[in-house]
This record gives C-alpha cells, sequence and structure tokens, in this order.
C-alpha cells in the first residue's frame, strides 16, 4: 500500500511549473512539447480466477498494470480499484479454455481489460480517464 503512495509523492516532486513553461516555449518555437512521463499502477493483489464454464476447474492467475500519463487519472484509478476489479474479475471468468490458449485470445482479453477499465472510470467520473494501457506483468493459464 505503501509503494503507490511513494510514486505519487516522487511525480509531484519531479514536476513542477518551469515543465510547463518549457512546453510552451517550445510550442511557440514550433517544436512539439515533451511528452509527458508515464505512471506506472500494479493492480494488486494478482487476480486468480476460474475460468471455462463447467467441468474440470481450470485457473487463470493474472498480474496487471495500468499506465496512466498524469497524477489526476492515477488518482482515479486507485479510487475507483474496487469496482476494476470486480470488472475484471468477471471478464477473466467469461474466457474460454479455446480463446484464452492462443496469443490473440490473450492480446484480446488485454484489449478488453484496458476497455473495461476505461468504462468504470468513464461511468463513474463522467469525463476521460486518462488510463492509456494495461499490461499483463504474469499471466499463468492451468487447464
Amino acid at each position: 500500500m505503501l509503494r503507490p503512495l511513494v510514486l505519487i509523492a516522487c511525480c509531484l516532486l519531479l514536476w513542477h511549473p518551469q515543465t510547463v513553461a518549457q512546453d510552451e516555449e517550445a510550442e511557440a518555437e514550433g517544436e512539439t512539447p515533451a511528452k509527458p512521463e508515464a505512471l506506472y499502477i500494479p493492480l494488486q493483489p494478482p487476480f486468480v480466477v476460474n475460468y471455462g464454464g463447467p467441468g474440470r476447474l481450470r485457473y487463470l492467475k493474472a498480474e496487471l498494470t495500468v499506465r496512466v500519463y498524469d497524477v489526476s487519472a492515477a488518482q482515479k484509478v486507485r479510487h475507483h480499484m474496487p469496482a476494476i476489479r470486480d470488472t475484471l474479475v468477471t471478464l477473466m471468468s467469461r474466457q474460454e479454455e479455446l480463446v484464452i490458449d492462443t496469443q490473440e485470445g490473450k492480446e484480446q482479453l488485454r484489449q478488453d481489460a484496458l476497455t473495461a477499465i476505461r468504462t468504470v472510470i468513464e461511468n463513474e467520473e463522467g469525463e476521460d480517464t486518462g488510463v492509456v494501457d494495461v499490461f499483463f506483468d504474469n499471466l499463468i493459464v492451468q487447464r
């Protein structure tokens, strides 16, 4: 729990008004401003769900990290973490064995997770989420 707070504190210490002034100067000179630093939020603890419908139990363990570009978006993700986790557990438990075993199926699950996270935040906040991407740090499928 302490790790996300340290991340926010570091980001706030690194950001200062001079950065904004530099970006405005770059725009005035016709240059593109520097791309903002990405923030990474690990979704802890890892997700462990059973999937695949009736029959023998199959398990899926996934460790995910969400990428955002500003502290405000990071706060939104953390604030709505229970709803995000619930949505992702439901999404992962609906997976079918033949689909999740393929590389395309895993990529589709990643894209669906990104859409689900954005949808939860948009429904709760009523505005752009600031969520850029989601990554699997670890994905284990036990058949």
